[in-house]
């Protein structure tokens, strides 16, 4: 697996992952129908052009979280990660619409050596995601479990 273990990750460094992706309408929709969300804001087109300040549908934030954790799994913890521990300080600076490229890049903030298990540690990672015009659209900073490549076992 290309994943990075815990012990690859260095404090401070920036990775612009190669992965990028326009968002359709149908992306959109989908994952809103299929979140149960009936915001008329992400799903009718008629309400968002003519009872909001935008004047078009915008992508549902959730899914730009996805999306931006996900471009971000193939440089950084494909196979290598335990899981996700939690997301702080998440914020949509400004909107996604239909038609938008999201680009990412990760900050890798803080790591540490698990206090209870030998053979994971935890990184906190801050990424962002910019539209085609480079306007930073949604920032998360989260924790992930990362595997180590030598772990100590106890016995």
């Amino acid at each position: 697996m290309p994943g990075l273990f815990y012990e690859d990750f260095e404090v401070g460094r920036v990775y612009r992952h190669e992965l990028s992706r326009t968002i359709t309408e149908m992306d959109n929709m989908l994952f809103s129908n299929m979140t149960l969300n009936p915001q008329p804001l992400h799903i009718n087109r008629h309400f968002a052009e003519t009872e909001t300040e935008w004047g078009q549908p915008l992508v549902n934030s959730i899914f730009t979280l996805g999306l931006l954790i996900g471009i971000a799994v193939n440089d950084l913890t494909m196979g290598t990660t335990v899981g996700n521990l939690g997301m702080k300080e998440t914020r949509f600076p400004h909107p996604v619409f239909h038609g938008d490229t999201i680009y990412a890049s990760t900050k890798i903030l803080a790591k540490r050596e698990s206090r209870s298990r030998g053979d994971v540690g935890l990184v906190e990672l801050e990424h962002t995601a910019e539209n085609q015009h480079g306007v930073v659209v949604a920032v998360t900073t989260r924790t992930a479990m990362m595997k180590k490549r030598n772990p100590t076992v106890e016995v």
